[in-house]
């Protein structure tokens, strides 16, 4: 190939390369908002699973806190709480937490908690188990995770927080064991967690120490 012709080549190319980048780009810049709109708008329809919008008059994406337990919270990453609040005091929670021992990976939940530490529910945020095993963990794919509504630290007592094949009063899913082990696990120390630290969870973001960190 002429010398020439290879110049032409590698500029056509290169006039193709900067034209789709920019594409892309300009596309990326003109859909942003919206994307994150949407992320907010189907993150609050979770919450709302968990905490009614007629139990609170707060915004519960804007009244969080930003908290971290590498033990009880399944990441040394900060894991964000929603708080709930009718007239200014407190009404529930949503901890959102990690079991990291999922079969195929961590497992993200959102756990909602009562401020008398029972549990409103259980939601499935995102995980990669397998299709038609351990995804029944899914609200979407069958009614296991409701097994969790109303529960707390006392009931069960702490040794029926397992699954029944280890002695648990948590039925596990056909075929699947390791998958709702861990999210048992998980759901139970995010109650640990809230028990720990349920004063200063519940305070007013404005407060000083409303920082929501556990003690290093």
């Amino acid at each position: 190939m002429p010398y020439r012709q290879i110049i032409i080549t590698t500029i056509i190319l290169l006039m193709f390369a900067v034209i789709g980048t920019t594409l892309v780009a300009v596309t990326y810049e003109r859909t942003r908002d919206q994307i994150a709109a949407n992320e907010r708008a189907t993150l609050l329809r979770k919450l709302h699973r968990l905490i009614a919008p007629e139990q609170h008059d707060n915004v519960l994406l804007e009244d969080t806190l930003a908290v971290r337990d590498i033990t009880l919270l399944g990441t040394d990453e900060p894991v964000t709480v929603y708080r709930a609040r009718k007239d200014g005091k407190p009404v529930s929670l949503v901890i959102e937490t990690i079991a990291p021992d999922g079969y195929n990976g961590t497992i993200r939940l959102l756990v909602g908690i009562n401020i008398d530490g029972s549990l409103s529910g259980v939601r499935v945020i995102s995980h990669r188990e397998t299709p038609g095993l351990g995804d029944a963990i899914d609200e979407t794919r069958s009614d296991w995770i409701h097994v969790f509504d109303g529960k707390s630290l006392q009931n069960p007592e702490a040794a029926g927080w397992a699954v029944s094949k280890d002695g648990g009063a948590f039925d596990q899913l056909t075929g699947a064991t390791i998958t709702p082990r861990a999210v048992v696990k998980a759901v139970r120390n995010a109650l640990l967690y809230y028990r720990q630290h349920q004063e200063t969870l519940l305070k007013p973001t404005g407060d000083a120490d409303a920082t929501g960190n556990s003690p290093p």
